[in-house]
């Protein structure tokens, strides 16, 4: 099946890539950027990527590599507030004094 019409990309072109980089680096971490790479081709208009995104989380070889797994941090509570720590803000700093 044709996935990505504007490069001629189908799914055995998507699923070749993926087996073929998982082969030759089992720790890679696989991109849609990545698989146009190794395909020779570049991403055009973009309107087929839930398609190829779809195709790519279907292979068997798409998994996350062990060292990788279970690396996102636990949101707290003082973190919340973009990234920075709740005390960073300066009206809670003129609050506490």
């Amino acid at each position: 099946m044709i996935i990505c019409h504007c490069t001629a990309i189908s799914d055995h072109d998507i699923h070749a890539a993926i087996d073929w980089m998982r082969s030759s680096d089992p720790e890679t971490i696989i991109t849609p950027g990545k698989i146009y790479h190794a395909l020779g081709k570049t991403a055009d208009c973009g309107g087929c990527m839930p398609l190829f995104l779809d195709t790519m989380r279907s292979n068997d070889k798409m998994t996350v590599p062990s060292g990788l797994q279970n690396l996102r941090r636990k949101t707290t509570q003082e973190s919340t507030y973009e990234g920075r720590p709740q005390s960073h803000r300066l009206s809670q700093q003129s609050a506490a004094s």
